[in-house]
């Protein structure tokens, strides 16, 4: 994993404090961190988010933060980056969900740690992300970008569908599936491991594709450059009929699809700036993770 030194001020004086109120319903994290945040004089500002569709209200000044501290678990934390990325504010998390691969910090020892960051003594780790632009009989209709994965699965029925998936502009598979992963390394702990995919070190730069469900022997993930642009058609069913899809962006945003419908996914110009204080590796992390929650 590649770590960078951010340029460094003398102390952070304005953080946005981003809450998934279901997770810390009394709010006690929240209320410690702010308590501690304005001993320190620090300017804070508290919002919240369920994970729900829709956007995080930023307050206008809080718009230039010198971070976001997300509370919640990994869902929490990818919600709010695609709000920090577009103001290019780097982010840490407080675990309050389960693994939380994402998010470093745990809610019983804070102050040692938000003490490092007001002071800057941390580095941060670049995480790229995915953009898709997606196709609907031959014309761009959306766009968007995704922290973790985007995700093509089947709509209506519960049958497989054929996703023709072509890299670089030539034919790579066609999986009869339930639908197809595209991850970054960030997201193949989400996700893409519970399809079957692998564990990457997110600091990398590569695209996983795995497929949900194949019916076919070779139903392996296939691992491919950040580099490479990836199309995926949806087919047509066996007797040409017309068949019925999803794509979604990070679990978020759904645009309905059908056979002959194209998805164009390629990695993102943006980056996601997650800050890391305690300087753990990705290793001991996986290492914890896995053994405490297996």
């Amino acid at each position: 994993m590649t770590l960078y030194l951010r340029k460094q001020v003398s102390k952070m004086n304005r953080i946005l404090i981003i809450t998934n109120s279901y997770k810390d319903k009394d709010l006690a994290v929240t209320k410690e961190i702010i308590a501690f945040l304005e001993e320190k004089n620090v300017k804070c500002a508290n919002v919240f988010t369920e994970v729900q569709p829709g956007d995080i209200n930023i307050p206008k000044e809080f718009e230039d933060s010198d971070c976001f501290i997300v509370l919640g678990g990994d869902g929490t934390l990818i919600h709010a980056a695609r709000v920090a990325v577009s103001k290019k504010i780097p982010l840490i998390g407080v675990n309050l969900g389960t693994v939380g691969y994402l998010c470093e910090l745990e809610s019983g020892d804070l102050k040692s740690s938000l003490e490092k960051l007001i002071n800057n003594e941390f580095s941060y780790e670049k995480r790229m992300m995915l953009s898709g632009d997606v196709y609907l009989e031959g014309k761009k209709k959306f766009s968007d970008v995704a922290l973790n994965d985007i995700v093509i699965h089947r709509g209506g029925e519960l049958k497989l569908l054929d996703y023709i998936i072509y890299v670089n502009g030539e034919h790579l598979y066609t999986y009869s599936s339930d639908g197809i992963i595209l991850s970054t390394p960030t997201g193949s702990t989400g996700y893409s491991m519970s399809a079957g995919g692998p564990i990457v070190e997110p600091g990398a730069e590569l695209i996983v594709i795995t497929p949900i469900n194949p019916h076919s022997l070779n139903g392996k993930s296939i691992i491919i450059s950040a580099d490479d642009e990836v199309i995926i058609e949806i087919g047509a069913g066996r007797r040409k009929e017309v068949e019925k899809a999803q794509v979604t962006f990070d679990g978020r945003e759904s645009v309905a699809l059908q056979s002959g419908d194209r998805i164009k996914i390629s990695k993102s110009e943006n980056v996601v700036e997650i800050i890391n204080i305690s300087n753990i590796s990705f290793l001991k992390t996986l290492r914890k993770k896995m053994k405490n929650y297996t």
